[in-house]
């Protein structure tokens, strides 16, 4: 079991290794945090519980949340706050969440599954990549992406016509997409 998540970290911090920009490196990684300086603004969180993870996607957290395994919250979540692709004050609004691990040719090589009733999106052009949320996504910010490697065991709601026409689902929805 330590071999599999030390290599499960060792492939998420590959994964991570080109992420960032020019000020401050927060990382999180199994809930703790810390701060070092270094060459970038922000990077990605490593997370393993949940408490990490709700802290990860907060309008605090990082622009891209990276699982080192699965994940199961008990209450609703919120995904909220903009950020900009690999913390650049500069870059496109983007926001990642990497429910899975991968090699350094970006195979992936392990999903994982969040596990949460109710997961509500609120930050724009946020992408769920690998992986598998188990349970509801209710979508308020433009720009939405379900990838091809992801899937929603449960509906994607979104707010109305125009936030559900500017999003792009590639992955597999069990239950309905629609707008409520």
């Amino acid at each position: 079991m330590k071999l599999k998540v030390l290599a499960a970290l060792g492939v998420s911090i590959a994964l991570l290794a080109g992420c960032g920009a020019t000020e401050t490196e927060e990382k999180v990684v199994a809930g703790e945090e810390t701060e070092t300086k270094s060459d970038v603004v922000t990077t990605a969180s490593l997370i393993n519980d949940a408490a990490a993870f709700e802290n990860a996607v907060s309008e605090n957290g990082t622009w891209i949340i990276a699982t080192l395994g699965d994940v199961t919250i008990d209450g609703d979540v919120v995904v909220a706050g903009e950020f900009r692709d690999k913390g650049a004050a500069d870059g496109d609004i983007y926001r990642k969440i990497a429910l899975y691990a991968q090699d350094e040719d970006h195979n992936i090589t392990e999903q994982y599954t969040l596990t949460v009733p109710k997961l509500t999106v609120q930050s724009e052009n946020l992408r769920i990549q690998g992986g598998t949320v188990a349970g509801d996504v209710y979508v308020e910010a433009n720009g939405f992406n379900l990838h091809e490697t992801a899937t929603v065991d449960g509906t994607i709601y979104f707010a109305n016509e125009d936030v559900k026409a500017s999003a792009v689902i590639d992955g597999t929805v069990t239950g309905a997409v629609e707008v409520k």
